[in-house]
């Protein structure tokens, strides 16, 4: 039996594009695909198909609830009302997290209480207390709150953190870690000011807790996770990563998301000659890298990494990183550079010489590429440089404004999430309103997006935006085929 396992752990490594030397960490990896092209290529026709779904009710409507996100559009545009079918976002997934159930099947639980007062022995009512059930859960909050965690937040597996019709804030203190767990989505909450803490004991089960030595100060920390799907959150300001995901984790989705001010945003992979991260698998969609954002956007180790349709509105050093032979898939998104002239790359091979990194996939296909910005395609991407061409057709960037319109979180006030003073968010713990519920404003009803600054756009459908909208299709077509021609 050993001897059939270290043969097909062989004849694994090949679709993982790794060394061929064997590794018994990979077995522990069943999440992995196969074929991640498929993936990134189902997640394009969702997209289109959402998108036809919106202009045809836009010509047979006076509003419209259709946006043509596929993530937004399968659970608030279903027919039901959100708020008495919650556990249908479960079913909205896309790309390589798409089977993250989260709490999908079990009870719900209202966390009541915004304090955080024992992590060994969290009392009913509070967040700690939800996160480390057993078994299938569906997490809401009762009213809006402030929660400052004592110690990193340890979520068991089969969890929902669901932040829909409350202003929800992590901040100030630990956050979240999510280690050796499955099934996680995490949704419409705001994450900042996290800190390193530990040096103490921490609860994971009701069963378990133990010493937990000094955390990075991740807002999202994974280790070892899998099927894990993060949506609609802001996150800014934390003290290492926004989220990192380290030690063979895979599975994962990071949509419509609003990062700012920061500096090493997202890092996926744990050290270059670390193997099983070889099996790591990110879907990394529909998200706004918005102001103040230096570098890590993500910084990818091995593994393949999809950036789908997202806004980079700028950078201080780079967009996407990388070492140890990652796969890099950018599709649709627009990069925005800085006005910093010799800050205008959007890629970054990380301490690699050329001569090494010349046959790394990288390749980038109907990114719109704007104020100098260029991408530096490699291996299998260079036979893809119609694509550059492409990238200059403005018409792209009205599909990337309407898939990253609601990017952060809804209904939730500003994107940003304060300038470190303190005066945005109280991160004493204690709740802001006693409202926050379903009511209109924090429920959000129809749309009741929240921008920094300004009103959210009108969505009532008009004649430029059909237009727009409609010739953007013809652009996205031309691209479906030239991917199914690869």
């Amino acid at each position: 039996m050993l001897h059939h396992r270290r043969l097909l752990l062989f004849l694994f490594f090949p679709l993982l594009g790794a060394s061929p030397a064997p590794n018994a960490s990979l077995l522990l990896l069943p999440h992995v695909h196969s074929d991640p092209d498929s993936v990134a290529r189902e997640v394009q026709r969702q997209v289109e198909s959402s998108r036809r779904r919106a202009l045809l009710e836009a010509s047979e409507k006076e509003q419209q609830c259709l946006t043509g996100n596929p993530i937004d559009d399968c659970w608030r545009c279903y027919g039901t009302d959100w708020r008495e079918d919650r556990q249908r976002l479960a079913d909205c997934g896309i790309g390589f997290g798409r089977a993250a159930m989260g709490g999908k099947g079990g009870p719900f639980y209202v966390v009541t209480d915004p304090s955080d007062p024992d992590p060994v022995n969290p009392p009913p009512g509070t967040l700690r207390y939800g996160v480390i059930q057993e078994g299938p859960l569906w997490i809401t909050f009762a009213s809006d709150m402030n929660i400052r965690l004592n110690e990193e937040l340890i979520v068991n597996s089969f969890k929902t953190i669901d932040g829909r019709g409350a202003v929800v804030h992590i901040a100030g203190g630990g956050c979240i870690t999510l280690q050796y767990v499955s099934n996680i989505i995490i949704h419409n909450v705001h994450v900042h000011h996290c800190v390193p803490a530990g040096e103490a004991n921490v609860r994971s089960s009701p069963t378990h807790y133990g010493w937990r030595t000094h955390s990075d100060g991740d807002g999202i920390s994974i280790y070892s996770g899998k099927q894990i799907w993060i949506d609609h959150c802001a996150l800014s300001y934390c003290t290492d990563g926004l989220i990192d995901a380290i030690m063979g984790s895979t599975a994962i989705t990071i949509s419509n998301n609003y990062f700012s001010h920061h500096n090493e945003v997202m890092l996926l992979g744990h050290t270059d000659d670390y193997l099983p991260d070889s099996g790591m698998q990110v879907t990394i969609a529909f998200n706004r890298f918005g102001e103040q954002l230096v570098q890590r956007m993500p910084r990818c180790r091995r593994g393949y990494f999809h950036v789908v349709n997202n806004d980079y509105t700028a950078w201080e050093m780079y967009a996407i990183g990388g070492s140890a032979n990652p796969t890099i898939n950018s599709q649709g998104n627009r990069y925005v550079a800085p006005a910093n002239p010799n800050a205008k790359e959007v890629t970054k091979r990380v301490d690699t010489a050329e001569s090494q990194w010349s046959g790394w996939n990288w390749r980038t296909e109907g990114d719109v590429l704007v104020n100098g910005a260029f991408f530096v395609p490699s291996g299998e991407g260079l036979d893809a440089m119609y694509a550059k061409a492409e990238s200059l057709d403005p018409k792209s960037a009205t599909l990337i404004d309407q898939l990253t319109m609601g990017a952060g979180v809804l209904g939730g006030g500003p994107r940003d999430n304060g300038d470190g003073t303190g005066n945005s968010v109280n991160y004493g713990g204690s709740a802001t309103s006693a409202g926050g519920g379903d009511s209109d404003g924090a429920g959000y009803g129809y749309l009741g997006m929240m921008f920094a600054g300004h009103a959210p756009p009108s969505l009532r459908p008009n004649l430029f935006l059909c237009v727009a909208l409609f010739s953007t299709s013809l652009v996205l077509s031309f691209s479906l085929q030239s991917l199914h021609s690869l």
